[in-house]
């Protein structure tokens, strides 16, 4: 194999290693902005995610009828009772 291969091999090793390191832990979570109101009637689907090493916290993501997704508050007292019904 030729230098100037292995240079080029060693420099992409070395993006991909950095660029894994870079991500910070907890940082990677779905949710980047939560709703504070939850409309029932609209809902289709409740997704459950738990904390993680990559994400530290709960999120909840809904799927509307119409197939939008959104993040719910998990500290809401309404998004409590759905999840103790769903449960």
């Amino acid at each position: 194999m030729s230098g100037i291969i292995k240079v080029f091999l060693l420099l992409a090793v070395t993006v991909c290693v950095s660029k894994a390191h870079s991500y910070e832990t907890g940082q990677q979570c779905l949710c980047r902005s939560v709703r504070q109101s939850l409309v029932r009637s609209q809902t289709k689907d409740i997704q459950i995610y738990p904390a993680t090493i990559f994400c530290d916290k709960v999120e909840i993501v809904v799927t509307t009828n119409a197939g939008l997704r959104y993040c719910l508050n998990p500290n809401l007292k309404a998004v409590k009772k759905l999840l103790a019904n769903v449960m």
